[in-house]
């Protein structure tokens, strides 16, 4: 932000869906529901595997951390949406739109490293059942935790400050849903190409490599379900490792086609929908994915409910 005295821009306009006026109501409440709900599942995760002492292993506590990182995500940028579809204030400040872009790419750097170290741990928990309890013992999981979070900040760091480094000498109005690297970059009024070629190669490395990782720590975990005896295990198997992949894809993939090229071709329309897919649809799915499916977090549930319900009944 240093040169931010350069800048003739004082604040931005998020135009959001303004497109679509007549469609403003019914987005408002679509959204609203699905934020509430997103912000409910993970909270309630959150809280399961913090009084839960049988959940405090690596898989849980991995999902415990993301489910934190979902809901830090989804209140970085849900909130300025809901108010820019319900009421005629779109403008941000200069200084707000830094903060959401720093936070959009600490929380979503994070996820992408943090996706990554739960699918090493589920590879470490299938394929080397044995071994597990030294592979994933406390230390190299408080070092896979300190990684994820510490490279979320620097990638925020990085990327958030050369962006505002640029002069913003109009026009001001940013078509996206929120204050996004891409978005912003296209009201720079300077030759953004270096930093287009470091956005390049900063997503190979901190959305495609974690990804490719994924992917081959799936194939590895498919050979070893298919060696189960048990086909209704397997089958059990199938389904969760099915699950996870479509979370992952759905997540890395927009990521990607949208960080990629900073200044790619996309419609802005097509931008916003490929943002919502991992701003908005991820975080909701995560839940449903990785928890509701679970055995063990279902009986964590229940027995909370029924503790819950024994103490008022005394």
């Amino acid at each position: 932000m240093k040169r931010q005295n350069q800048s003739s821009v004082a604040e931005f306009i998020l135009l959001g869906f303004s497109n679509f006026p007549e469609l403003q109501e019914q987005l408002f409440g679509v959204f609203l529901v699905v934020y509430l709900v997103t912000l409910l599942g993970n909270v309630i995760i959150i809280v399961i595997i913090s009084l839960e002492q049988s959940l405090h292993v690596p898989m849980y506590l991995f999902l415990q951390n993301l489910s934190v990182v979902e809901v830090s995500f989804s209140a970085v940028i849900m909130p300025e949406m809901l108010v820019v579809l319900s009421t005629e204030k779109t403008s941000i400040s200069f200084i707000s739109c830094f903060a959401q872009m720093y936070f959009i790419l600490f929380f979503g750097g994070t996820e992408c490293f943090l996706l990554g170290a739960m699918a090493y741990d589920r590879f470490a928990a299938i394929c080397h059942p044995l071994n597990y309890p030294m592979i994933m013992n406390k230390r190299v999981f408080m070092k896979l935790i300190m990684f994820s979070w510490v490279s979320g900040i620097m990638v925020a760091t990085v990327q958030t400050s050369w962006v505002f480094s640029f002069p913003f000498c109009g026009p001001n109005e940013i078509n996206h849903i929120s204050c996004e690297t891409p978005a912003v970059l296209e009201l720079a009024c300077a030759d953004t190409f270096l930093f287009e070629i470091y956005a390049f190669t900063g997503t190979i490395l901190i959305v495609m490599v974690p990804f490719v990782l994924i992917l081959l720590s799936y194939i590895r975990i498919l050979f070893a379900i298919l060696k189960m005896p048990s086909a209704t295990g397997r089958q059990k198997a199938f389904s969760t490792c099915a699950s996870h992949l479509t979370s992952v894809t759905l997540f890395y993939g927009m990521a990607n086609m949208t960080y990629l090229q900073p200044k790619s071709g996309y419609s802005p329309e097509t931008k916003k929908l490929m943002s919502l897919s991992y701003s908005l649809l991820t975080p909701l799915l995560n839940p449903l994915i990785y928890s509701l499916r679970n055995s063990e977090m279902k009986k964590a549930l229940m027995k909370l409910w029924h503790r819950k319900v024994d103490s008022h009944l005394l």
